[in-house]
C-alpha cells in the first residue's frame, strides 16, 4: 500500500495543485444558479423557485453546448504547450475566441426564438411560466459574455495558470449575490424586481467577468510568448476545424448527460411544483459536487494532454489513475455528507416543509451516484486529453438517453415512483456511463503504450 501510494504521490500533488483553482473556478457556473435559487426561494417564495427550477432546466442545454464548445481549446492548447509549440496557442485562442463568439450569439438567438414555444408547450404550472419567461431571457443573454470569458479561461488553464479564473469566479459570484439581493429585494431606492433581479445581477456579473479575464490574458506578461500568434489573420478553417473536431463531441457530450437531468427535471415538472421545487435543491446540491469532480476531471485533461503531448504514456497513465484515486475520496466524502444532512441541507434553499421533505428523500439518492458521477467526469476528462472524445460522445449518449431517463421514466411514471423512481433511473446511467468509459481509458492507454514500444 505505501509503494502504491508512493507511486502516484508525485501525481497527487500535481494533479491537486491544477485541479484546486479549477475546481472553485467550475463551481462558479454552478454557485450562479445556486445563488439565484437560494435568494428566490427565501424572497420570492416556491413558486418562483419553481420557475428558476423551470428556466435553469431549459436555459442549461445551450449553455452546455456552448460550455463543451469552449472546451476544445484546452487539450489542444496543453498538447501544443508540451511540445513548446508557443504560437500555435496563440494561434488557437483566436480562433476559439472566434467561434466561441459567433456560437453565443446563435444560441442566444435559439434560445430566445424558442423559449416562448417551449415555455408554452411543456406542461407546467401557468404561474410558473408567466415568472419564468423574463427570466429565461435575460440568462440567455448571459450566455454571449459567458462564453467570451470561458475562452480565456480555457487558453490559461490549458497552459496550467489556474489560479486568477479562480479569483474571477470568486469575486463574480459575491457580485451576483449582492446584486442579486438588491434587485430581487428591491433596496437603495431600487424597486423590488422579483425573479428577474436574479436575471438581471448573472448578465452584469458575466459580462465584468469576461471583461476581466480577457484584460488579464492580454496584460499578464506570462502570456505574451504565447500571444505573438493571436492575430486575425490566424482564424482559418483548418484550426477552427481541428478545435471544433474535439469541442462539438465534448458539447454532445454534455449535452447527452445534462439534457438527461432537463428531461428529469421537467417530467417532475409534470407531478407538481412541490416536487419540481424539492427537484431543484437536490440537484442544485448534487450539481456542485459535480463541478468539484469536473474540475478534477479538467486537471486531468490538461495533465493527459501534456504526457500525450511529449508521448510519456506511463506517465499519463499513472497520472490519470491518481485522478480517479482523488475523486473517487472527494465524493465519498460528498456523499456521506449527503447522507448524514439530507433533512437539514434544504433549508439553505427554502422552508417550505413538504419541499424539504421531497428533496430529503432525493439527496440519498443522490448521495449513490455521487461515486459515479466522479468516475464518468474524469474518465471523459483523461480521454478528452488524449484526444479520444468520439467513442466516449457514444458511450454518453447510451448510457443517459438508451438507459437512464428511460429507465426513471418507466420506474417514475408507470411504475409509480415518483421523483424517486425517475432519479433511480438516472444513478443507473450515470454507473453504465462510469463503467463503460474506465474501460474506454484502459484500452486506450494499453493500445498507446504498445504503439510507444
Amino acid at each position: 500500500m505505501k509503494d502504491l501510494y508512493l507511486k502516484y504521490k508525485p501525481h497527487y500533488r500535481d494533479n491537486l495543485k491544477l485541479a484546486i483553482p479549477v475546481i472553485i473556478s467550475q463551481l462558479g457556473h454552478t454557485l450562479v444558479q445556486t445563488s439565484d435559487s437560494i435568494i428566490v426561494g427565501h424572497f420570492s417564495g416556491t413558486i418562483s423557485l419553481a420557475a428558476v427550477s423551470l428556466v435553469n432546466s431549459i436555459f442549461i442545454l445551450p449553455m452546455v453546448i456552448g460550455l463543451g464548445i469552449s472546451y476544445g481549446l484546452t487539450p489542444l492548447i496543453a498538447q501544443r504547450n508540451g511540445r513548446k509549440e508557443f504560437i500555435a496557442c496563440g494561434k488557437l485562442l483566436a480562433n476559439s475566441l472566434f467561434i466561441n463568439i459567433i456560437s453565443s450569439i446563435i444560441l442566444f438567438l435559439g434560445l430566445y426564438f424558442g423559449s416562448v414555444y417551449v415555455l408554452n408547450h411543456l406542461h407546467q404550472s401557468p404561474e410558473v411560466v408567466i415568472q419564468a419567461k423574463p427570466y429565461l431571457f435575460l440568462l440567455g443573454l448571459s450566455i454571449i459574455p459567458m462564453l467570451i470569458y470561458n475562452t480565456f479561461k480555457q487558453f490559461a488553464e490549458g497552459l496550467g495558470f489556474t489560479k486568477q479564473a479562480m479569483v474571477i469566479s470568486v469575486s463574480g459570484n459575491i457580485l451576483n449575490i449582492i446584486l442579486g439581493i438588491i434587485f430581487v429585494k428591491g433596496m437603495f431606492g431600487i424597486a423590488p424586481m422579483g425573479i428577474k433581479g436574479v436575471g438581471y445581477s448573472t448578465l452584469i456579473d458575466r459580462c465584468l467577468m469576461a471583461i476581466v479575464m480577457g484584460f488579464y490574458v492580454f496584460r499578464a506578461q506570462k502570456f505574451k510568448v504565447y500571444l505573438k500568434g493571436f492575430t486575425i489573420n490566424s482564424i482559418n478553417y483548418i484550426r477552427g476545424l481541428k478545435i471544433m473536431q474535439i469541442g462539438t463531441p465534448v458539447a454532445l457530450q454534455y449535452t447527452f448527460e445534462l439534457s438527461a437531468f432537463s428531461g428529469a427535471a421537467l417530467l417532475i415538472g409534470t407531478i407538481g411544483p412541490v416536487q419540481q421545487a424539492a427537484h431543484q435543491v437536490a440537484i442544485n446540491l448534487a450539481a456542485i459536487t459535480y463541478m468539484i469532480s469536473s474540475g478534477v476531471g479538467a486537471a486531468a485533461t490538461i495533465r493527459a494532454g501534456n504526457y500525450y503531448g511529449v508521448k510519456d504514456h506511463d506517465k499519463l497513465r499513472s497520472s490519470a489513475i491518481s485522478s480517479y484515486h482523488i475523486v473517487i475520496v472527494i465524493m465519498c466524502s460528498t456523499a456521506l455528507l449527503f447522507s448524514l444532512g439530507n433533512n437539514l441541507l434544504p433549508y439553505i434553499y427554502t422552508t417550505d416543509k413538504n419541499v424539504i421533505a421531497f428533496a430529503a428523500q432525493l439527496l440519498i439518492i443522490a448521495a449513490v451516484f455521487q461515486l459515479f458521477d466522479g468516475a464518468q467526469v474524469v474518465g471523459l476528462g483523461i480521454l478528452r486529453g488524449m484526444g479520444d472524445v468520439n467513442i466516449p460522445t457514444f458511450i454518453t449518449f447510451l448510457a443517459y438517453w438508451v438507459v437512464g431517463l428511460p429507465v426513471g421514466y418507466y420506474l417514475g411514471m408507470h411504475l409509480n415512483w415518483g421523483a424517486q423512481g425517475i432519479w433511480c433511473g438516472l444513478v443507473l446511467g450515470l454507473l453504465v456511463s462510469a463503467v463503460l468509459l474506465f474501460f474506454r481509458f484502459q484500452f486506450m492507454s494499453k493500445r498507446y503504450r504498445y504503439q510507444a514500444v
